[in-house]
Formats: C-alpha cells, structure tokens, sequence
C-alpha cells in the first residue's frame, strides 16, 4: 500500500497525463486507504490541474491536453464529490449557503477550474447553476434574474478572456443590477488586484477558498 504523499503524487501526474481511468483507480484506491479527499482534491487534482494551466499558458500544451485533463478531472470527481460532501457534511451546515450561477465567460472554453468550484460549492450545499464555457454576459444576468441568485460566479484561464468580467460587472451596473448580486471571478490569471480593479466582490485561489469567499459574500448580502 502506498502512503498519503505517494497517492497524492500519482494522482497529480495522472491528471497532467489526463489519464482519466488511473485517476479513478488511483482516487478509489487513496480513499479506501484512508486519505483525506480534501486532501486528494486540493493536493492531487488542483494541483495537477494549476499544472496543466501552465503548461497550455506556456504553449507546452493544446486543447487536446486540456480536453483530456477536464475529462480525467470530470471521472474523479465521480468518485472524490460523495466522499467530500460525507467530509464536509458537518461543516456543510455552518453559516448560510445560496444560489450561484457559475460559468466559463464569453471567448474562453476551458472549464476544469469552474467544475472543480462548482462541485465543491455544490458539495457544501450551495444551488449551483453551471452555465458551461463561453457564456455571453446577457445569458449569464439573465440566468441570475431567473433563479434569483445571490452570486455570479465567473472563470477564465486565458488573459484575452478576463476584459469579459470587466463588461459583465459594467452591463450590471447599466442595468442597475450591481447591488442584487455578489460577483466573483476566478482563474489562473485572476489576481486579487485585477478583481478589485473591476469592481468584483472577490477571487480565490482555489476551489476550498472559494467556497470561503461564497459563503462570506452571502453573509454580507443578507446583511446588507
């Protein structure tokens, strides 16, 4: 039997490989050993995942690698989201959770970040509505409006992509819908400054700080 660090190892690589089969054997296997799946997501798949993004910002990899690593990712959440929501499930509870309209914004068709959030927002008992990858900015505001939303959530990995939050959040403010949702943006290439610099209410480094940030931002909207 392995231990913790190499489970952790080969899930990594299996996932830069995006191999998805040994990453299900491998995360089924670390699970029944005993590893934390907090532990396998942030340490294993996101860290695997960050890897591949910098691998395709480099141009080292395409859009087949990515493809492969989303669907690698997809085949172990299958198997680590009913052992991180029985992990989470007493955490689960605390403080107030909502509705999230997440998606991938208009020009940008990677996704594997946005679906790591949107199980791990759903896993701790968020409603989440995943618009999928290259949303205009009028579908997502009128997917928010539909379900009454409390935060819109938005990723892009590639830097041509990120000027899209800066006119979401502006066609918001036209509307005079900025105050009725909390808008979150995320990605490799996100940094607070850029966030802060476009009027969003918040980024996260990775998929267990979002969920941090999402239920923050529910508190102080319905404090508001």
């Amino acid at each position: 039997m392995l231990n913790e660090q190499e489970y952790i190892e080969q899930l990594k690589e299996a996932v830069i490989d995006g191999d998805a089969q040994d990453v299900v054997e491998i995360a089924k296997e670390a699970l029944e050993a005993g590893v934390d799946p907090q532990v396998l997501l942030t340490q294993g798949l996101m860290a695997g995942a960050d890897i591949v993004g910098q691998k395709f910002e480099s141009g080292e990899f395409f859009l087949p690698q990515l493809m492969l690593t989303g669907r690698a990712l997809k085949a172990a959440m299958s198997v680590l989201e009913p052992a991180l929501q029985a992990s989470l499930g007493d955490k689960a509870g605390e403080g107030d959770t909502g509705t999230v309209v997440i998606c991938t914004v208009q020009t940008d068709i990677h996704d594997i970040g946005k679906n790591i959030v949107s199980s791990m927002l759903t896993a701790t008992g968020f409603t989440v509505h995943d618009l999928g990858v290259d949303v205009p900015t009028k579908t997502i505001i009128a997917k928010a409006q539909e379900v009454n939303a409390d935060i819109i959530a938005c990723s892009a990995l590639l830097t041509t992509s990120m000027p899209v939050m800066r006119d979401l959040i502006n066609l918001l403010e036209s509307m005079g819908l900025r105050d009725r949702f909390k808008v979150m943006v995320g990605g490799a290439p996100i940094t607070p400054a850029f966030a802060e610099q476009i009027g969003a209410d918040g980024t996260a480094r990775n998929a267990m700080q979002a969920v941090q940030l999402a239920k923050k931002l529910i508190a102080e909207r319905r404090q508001a």
